[in-house]
């Protein structure tokens, strides 16, 4: 019997860490640079509010990895990681919410790894994990062949694989699940939630929400962003246990739920007209 139970815990990154989606926030600079039109930009952006709504089932899940691949395809990782670096602290530091922050120093005092699970590119969750002094990061990853994208996917960090991925990484350090909490706003991440014996719905969606009372699971609502260099200077300002209620993917989710919106209101006019 070991002397020392080891445990993790697994956080979620878009409004459960941040306070937006971490691949939505580059779209400007993505257009910016060429790799995506400004059609693209508007799209996603207005259709963020439509996923946060209805979120997206297995179905539409293995749809967004197929757009994504197909988005990215001939795009030169260089220029990606560049475009990120330069971006971060304007589009993302301001944007970490006190309250994960502060949960994430309780983990780590309490001796726990910490890890990022997100839906999102590596190229784009690491460089935000590492400002957090986050290491160990589980995201998406893409084939690469001569420093470009081909536009097949090496790893769909998404739904029951995320779960898989934990469970590996546990199996790998010898992480003790039932010790271990995990963090997220998605009724996609059921799986991953169902992995550790403290599950936490992080600003949820109306389905998770549903879930997580019929679960038992603890509910915490984060409202408080603070810039990161505040919260190196002073504890944040609203600590998590006053954040709990009693009981929580970016570019291509967005064009793929504002598609479907459009179908739906023009359904919806058609039907007006011949009333």
């Amino acid at each position: 019997m070991r002397a020392v139970v080891l445990s993790a815990a697994f956080f979620d990154l878009d409004k459960t860490v941040i306070a937006k989606s971490s691949a939505l926030a580059f779209g400007r600079p993505f257009h910016r640079d060429g790799l995506i039109t400004r059609r693209d930009v508007v799209k996603s952006a207005y259709a963020q509010l439509v996923f946060r709504l209805g979120g997206a089932d297995e179905q539409q899940m293995a749809k967004i990895r197929d757009h994504v691949a197909k988005l990215c395809r001939g795009w030169r990782v260089e220029q990606v990681t560049q475009i990120v670096n330069e971006t971060l602290e304007e589009l993302i530091n301001p944007y970490v919410y006190a309250e994960a922050a502060a949960l994430i120093g309780e983990h780590r005092a309490a001796g726990r790894d910490i890890v990022v699970v997100s839906t999102s590119g590596e190229e784009m969750v690491r460089p935000i994990a590492e400002q957090l002094g986050i290491v160990d990061v589980i995201a998406t990853r893409m084939v690469v062949e001569d420093g470009r994208y081909t536009g097949e996917v090496a790893y769909y960090a998404a739904g029951p694989t995320k779960a898989e991925a934990v469970r590996e990484l546990a199996k790998e350090r010898d992480y003790d699940l039932a010790s271990s909490y995990a963090y997220s706003d998605s009724i996609s991440d059921i799986p991953l939630l169902e992995t550790v014996g403290h599950p936490t719905a992080v600003n949820p969606d109306r389905a998770l929400r549903r879930a997580a009372t019929d679960r038992g699971w603890q509910v915490l609502e984060f409202r408080h962003p603070v810039p990161l260099s505040r919260r190196l200077r002073e504890r944040p300002a609203v600590p998590v246990a006053a954040a709990a209620v009693s009981v929580g993917v970016g570019l291509a989710i967005g064009l793929a739920i504002y598609t479907r919106y459009r179908r739906a209101r023009a359904l919806a006019a058609q039907v007006s007209l011949n009333v």
